[in-house]
């Protein structure tokens, strides 16, 4: 793994179909997820009536990824449209499956892919689904409470 890779954008949005906004820094709070993110408030609704909280505390897309299919497309879309928390550059974020890592200085483990849903194929483009099937990201938990800006690192831990 190299020292590459890297984190571009940081994205929060506090309800289900709100416009994800960008913001410079965040808290990951483990087991729960980016605080102000509508996933982190749903993780504390669900502890709050003594539920298990699903496995996706946190998301993450390649910009390598998106920018081909852009280009393939021909289309000009906002990398916030995507829905995704965080947006990384030089990394391959399916090796990260089953895997730790520090985010930031947060330690997270990668859970799955993060495939497109029919809302992203409805919202930002008809080909987000078969194009992006296995590329659209990384569902993660946080493990250790940490902290995430732009230009952070991504570290793959006992490689």
């Amino acid at each position: 793994m190299n020292m590459s890779a890297t984190v571009e954008n940081i994205f929060i949005t506090k309800t289900r179909r709100e416009q994800p906004y960008e913001i410079e820094a965040a808290k990951l709070e483990a087991g729960k997820g980016i605080v102000g993110d509508r996933y982190h408030e749903r993780a504390l609704e669900f502890l709050a009536v003594g539920d298990q909280v699903p496995a996706n505390h946190i998301s993450l897309i390649s910009k390598e990824e998106l920018a081909g299919f852009l280009e393939h497309n021909n289309t000009e879309i906002d990398y916030a449209d995507f829905r995704r928390n965080v947006l990384v550059s030089g990394i391959d974020l399916r090796g990260l499956i089953g895997k730790q890592f520090k985010l930031g200085s947060a330690l997270c483990q990668g859970i799955e892919d993060c495939d497109p849903c029919a809302f992203l194929a409805a919202t930002v483009h008809r080909s987000v689904l078969p194009e992006l099937k296995e590329k659209a990201g990384l569902r993660a938990i946080i493990l250790e409470d940490g902290d995430l800006k732009i230009g952070d690192t991504i570290i793959l831990i006992g490689d």
